[in-house]
C-alpha cells in the first residue's frame, strides 16, 4: 500500500469520525462511496469495489461504535433491556444481510445503497422527527424488527441508527435514549456483518492483497485509527454549534454520493 492511499484513507477516516462525532451520524453513508472512489482509484476489480467498500465500512464500526457506547453508558442513556432485545435478530439478520450482499451484483447493490441513501437524506433535510404512538413490540415481533434493522445494515455498510432510532421514537422511546440505545446496536451489527462478509468473500478469485474475504485491511486499520481520535473532537464541537443548518448541508452531500453509488452501479449494468 502506498503513501498516497495511506493518506488518502487517514484523511477519510478522520473527516468520517469528526461528522459523525459532529452530526451525530454513523460513518458508513460517507465510507462507502469514498471507499468505491478509493478502489476505483486503485483499479481494483470492479465487480467486487462496492462489496469491499461496504464490507469495510462495517468493519469500521467494531471499534468506532466502543468509544461511543461507552460515552453513552456512563450517562445512563442507554436501554440495555430493549438492546438485548433486538441483538438476537440484528446478528441474525447482519449475517443474512452480507450473504445476500455478496452474491447481489453491483448494479443491484449500488443501486440499494443509493435508494437508502437518499432516502436518508430525504429525511435529514426535512428534519422530521417520528411522532410516538405505541409501545415497543414484545417476544418475536423485536425478533423480526431487530433482523430487518440487521439486514439492510448490513447491506449498505452502516450500524442502522436511520432505521432503529426512528423506530424506537415512534414506540415512546426518548430521543436521548433512542440514540444510545441505536449506538449500543452498532457493534453487534458490525460484529455480524464483518462475519458475514469474511464468509461471503472467502473463496472469490481477484481479490487485493491484505482483503479478508471482502474487507480490506489496510482500510479498516486506517480508518478506524483515524476516526476513533477525531470523532471525540467533533463531538466536543457539537456543543457549541447548531448543527441543524450543517446537517442540511451534509444532506446535500448525501444526495450526491447517492447520485455517484447510482452512477457506479449503471455502470457496471
Amino acid at each position: 500500500m502506498d503513501v498516497q492511499l495511506v493518506i488518502a484513507l487517514l484523511a477519510l477516516g478522520s473527516a468520517t469520525g469528526f461528522a459523525a462525532g459532529l452530526l451525530g451520524i454513523g460513518g458508513g453513508m460517507l465510507l462507502v462511496p469514498f471507499l468505491t472512489l478509493l478502489f476505483t482509484w486503485r483499479q481494483y476489480p470492479p465487480e467486487q469495489i462496492v462489496k469491499m467498500a461496504i464490507a469495510t465500512s462495517l468493519a469500521t464500526i467494531l471499534f468506532t461504535s466502543l468509544s461511543s457506547v461507552r460515552a453513552h453508558h456512563k450517562r445512563g442513556a442507554v436501554l440495555w433491556p430493549v438492546a438485548l432485545l433486538l441483538a438476537p435478530g440484528i446478528l441474525l439478520g447482519s449475517l443474512i444481510g452480507a450473504q445476500i450482499a455478496g452474491r447481489l451484483p453491483t448494479f443491484w447493490l449500488s443501486m440499494f445503497f443509493a435508494v437508502f441513501v437518499g432516502f436518508s437524506a430525504f429525511q435529514m433535510l426535512l428534519d422530521r422527527k417520528p411522532k410516538a404512538s405505541r409501545e415497543l413490540p414484545k417476544g418475536a415481533a423485536m425478533l423480526g424488527v431487530g433482523t430487518v434493522i440487521g439486514v439492510i445494515s448490513s447491506i449498505v455498510g452502516a450500524g442502522g441508527g436511520f432505521i432503529s432510532i426512528p423506530f424506537m421514537v415512534w414506540s415512546n422511546v426518548k430521543i436521548h435514549n433512542a440514540v444510545a440505545t441505536s449506538a449500543a446496536l452498532g457493534f453487534p451489527i458490525a460484529a455480524a456483518g464483518t462475519v458475514g462478509y469474511v464468509i461471503a468473500g472467502h473463496g472469490v478469485s481477484g481479490l487485493p492483497t491484505g482483503t479478508l474475504g471482502f474487507v480490506y485491511l489496510p482500510a479498516l486499520a486506517a480508518i478506524a485509527a483515524a476516526s476513533m481520535l477525531t470523532a471525540p473532537f467533533g463531538a466536543k464541537v457539537a456543543h457549541s454549534l447548531d448543527t441543524r443548518p450543517l446537517k442540511r448541508v451534509f444532506a446535500g452531500m448525501l444526495f450526491v454520493l447517492a447520485g455517484y453509488m447510482a452512477y457506479k452501479g449503471i455502470k457496471t449494468y
